[in-house]
């Protein structure tokens, strides 16, 4: 008799622990399921707010502006984020507050770049947002008082030597 109620308590063991492994592959399932489709989400919300910053390019910098008829660096990323329902704020320098500190080797498309031009005498005053990189060269879209909504890159020695920080909000 205790025989059998050694087998059945060693048998119950067994199934407790099989039982206790698939809920948790189970749930590692799930996780990693979720993480792949929040992945795809984020990858999508990159891409379409990287099509909205570059329907800007031509347009004519105009401080304080936020549409086609002239737009500042901020204004450009206010409402291109808007348009994909993300609430930036409105200055560089706010903006420089939010979302996740990344350094320049983790660098993604749609993650903000932060300067401080000398000539404006502040610590945060622009900001453009990565749209490209390739050969590891780091190309970002931004409004600048001289082109407008254009797309320069980190590589030129004027926006190298003003660069402060990466931030990622998507």
């Amino acid at each position: 008799m205790r025989r059998v109620g050694f087998i059945v308590v060693i048998l119950l063991l067994i199934f407790a622990y099989r039982f206790a492994n698939k809920e948790k592959n189970v749930k590692t399932e799930n996780t990693t399921r979720t993480t792949i489709e929040n992945n795809r989400k984020e990858k999508t919300k990159v891409s379409e707010v990287i099509a909205i910053a570059n329907s800007y390019k031509g347009v004519n910098y105009k401080f304080g502006g936020k549409d086609k008829n002239g737009m500042d660096c901020s204004g450009l990323l206010f409402t291109s984020f808007k348009k994909i329902g993300v609430q930036l704020p409105r200055t560089s320098s706010a903006m420089s507050t939010v979302g996740k500190k990344i350094s320049l080797e983790d660098i993604r498309l749609g993650d903000l770049v932060f300067f401080d031009i000398e000539r404006l005498r502040g610590k945060i005053n622009h900001v453009g947002m990565v749209v490209s990189m390739k050969n590891n060269v780091i190309e970002f879209i931004h409004s600048s008082t001289s082109k407008g909504v254009t797309i320069s890159s980190l590589k030129e020695s004027y926006w190298k030597d003003a660069f402060v920080k990466v931030k990622r909000v998507l």
